[in-house]
C-alpha cells in the first residue's frame, strides 16, 4: 500500500526529533492519541514498523530512519517550491525559527524583530532564547545567531560583529569596591560568572602591549543564562565580563561602568548560522540580511568593532 495522506509524515518527523508522540503531538498541535493512530496508520500502509517502542522513548528502526530522511527532504522541497512562488509574488510568508542568545536578544533583537515583521506581516517569527548551543542540522532551526569561534563544517557561518568583551560593574558596586586598576586585582572581586557554549567560563584573558594575562576569577553566583549576570551586575552585586553588544546600553545610560578600558580582551565574534546544502527560504536571506545591515550600523556607530 502507499501512504494516502503526506502530511501523516509530520508525525513520523516530530516524533523522531522529539523522542515521543508526546513531543510530535505537542508540536503538531494534535493529542497523543491521534499521533499514536497516525503512526500506526502509517505502519499498516507501509507494512513496515518504523519505531522500537518503548517506556521512555521511541526508537526509529532501519526503515523508519530510510523513510525520515526521504521524508525531510520531501518538506524542504516543497518548503521551497512556497518560498519560490511566493518570492515571485513579492511576498514573504511562512514562520523564521530562530535561535539566539538571550541577553543579545533582550539588549539588541526584540525591536528588530518588531521591525522586520512589521515590513513582512505574511511571516512569522518563533524564536528560541537560551545560552544552549542548539544543533541547527537537527533542531527545528532555520538560523542560530551564535558567539564564539566555530568548528561545525556542516554549517554556513554568516559574520554579523567581532567585538571585544568588556569588563563592567555598576557605579553602586565601585563606591563599595575598590575599582580594580589590574586584571590581577580582580582575585580580590565578587566576578559574576556564566556558562558560554556549555562550558563554565571562570578563566579571563586580558592583553596590553602584546602581552596576554589570565586571572581565574571567582564569584558567589554563576548561572547557564548570561542575560542574568548582566542584571546581577547592574543590580550592583559583582563584575562581570560581556560581550560590548550585550553590555552597550548599560554603559550607554551609566547603568554600568566599562572597567580596564586601556586592557583589550579576546575578540569575541557573532554570526548567524545555517544548515550547509539546505535550501534557504527567501524569508531567512531577507532576515539575515536585515541583520546584517543592522549590526554593521550598531557596531559603526557605538564604535563596537574589535581593535584586534
Amino acid at each position: 500500500m502507499r501512504i494516502e495522506n503526506f502530511s501523516d509524515l509530520q508525525v513520523l518527523v516530530q516524533t523522531a526529533r522529539g523522542g515521543t508522540l508526546t513531543a510530535a503531538a505537542h508540536a503538531l498541535g494534535m493529542t497523543p492519541a491521534a499521533a499514536s493512530a497516525t503512526l500506526k496508520r502509517l505502519e499498516t500502509q507501509l507494512g513496515a514498523r518504523l519505531f522500537e517502542r518503548s517506556t521512555r522513548a521511541m526508537r526509529l528502526t532501519s526503515q523508519g530512519q530510510t523513510l525520515l530522511d526521504y521524508a525531510v527532504r520531501a518538506f524542504e522541497l516543497l518548503d521551497e517550491g512556497e518560498s519560490l512562488v511566493t518570492a515571485e509574488r513579492g511576498e514573504l510568508v511562512g514562520t523564521l525559527r530562530v535561535a539566539a542568545p538571550s541577553d543579545l536578544t533582550r539588549s539588541t533583537l526584540l525591536p528588530w524583530f518588531d521591525e522586520f515583521l512589521a515590513l513582512h506581516p505574511g511571516v512569522q517569527l518563533s524564536l528560541s532564547v537560551g545560552d544552549r548551543l542548539l544543533d541547527v542540522t537537527r533542531d527545528e532551526v532555520d538560523v542560530a545567531l551564535r558567539y564564539g569561534a566555530l568548528a561545525d563544517s556542516r554549517l554556513v557561518a554568516r559574520p554579523f560583529a567581532l567585538t571585544n568583551p568588556l569588563l563592567t560593574a555598576s557605579p553602586a558596586y565601585l563606591r563599595r569596591h575598590p575599582a580594580p586598576k589590574t586584571p590581577q586585582d580582580l582575585v580580590h572581586h565578587n566576578c559574576l560568572t556564566f556558562d558560554r557554549g556549555g562550558r563554565r567560563h571562570r578563566t579571563w584573558r586580558f592583553t596590553q602591549n602584546g602581552q596576554w594575562t589570565e586571572v581565574r576569577v571567582k564569584g558567589d553566583r554563576s548561572v547557564d543564562d548570561a542575560s542574568l549576570a548582566r542584571e546581577w551586575a547592574v543590580a550592583g552585586r559583582g563584575i562581570t565580563l560581556k560581550s560590548a553588544l550585550d553590555v552597550h546600553n548599560d554603559i550607554a545610560s551609566g547603568r554600568l561602568v566599562h572597567l580596564l578600558p586601556e586592557w583589550d580582551t579576546e575578540p569575541y565574534p557573532l554570526h548567524a548560522l545555517l544548515p550547509s546544502g539546505r535550501f534557504v527560504p527567501a524569508r531567512v536571506r531577507a532576515l539575515v540580511d536585515f541583520l546584517a545591515l543592522k549590526f554593521e550600523a550598531l557596531t559603526t556607530a557605538t564604535a563596537l568593532r574589535s581593535s584586534a
